[in-house]
């Protein structure tokens, strides 16, 4: 496999909209290339008779009831960054 190139960090900060210095290119190009390096090593190893893991450990989503309830524009009020009057206050938009 190929390296690495100093053009893929630079594109790949580009598109991160990070700036690197060529010190960093260079030294994140070569880590770069460890890792996938590493992943042929991995790729390599029998899994045929393991299972895929989705998640360590069992997941459930745990949702709390649904129920209606009459809505109190007070303690609504109260959680808005900015209010005039009875009313939320936002930025203007054009």
């Amino acid at each position: 496999m190929k390296g690495i190139s100093r053009e893929d960090v630079r594109h790949l900060a580009w598109l991160a909209k990070i700036e690197l210095s060529a010190q960093e290119e260079e030294t994140l190009s070569k880590q770069m290339a460890d890792i996938l390096n590493y992943f042929k090593i991995l790729d390599k190893i029998d899994t045929k008779s393991i299972e895929p893991a989705y998640h360590v450990r069992e997941v459930k989503n745990v949702f709390r009831p649904d129920e209606p309830r009459k809505a109190n524009p007070d303690e609504i009020l109260k959680l808005a960054p900015a209010k005039k009057g009875r009313y939320v206050k936002a930025p203007k938009i054009v």
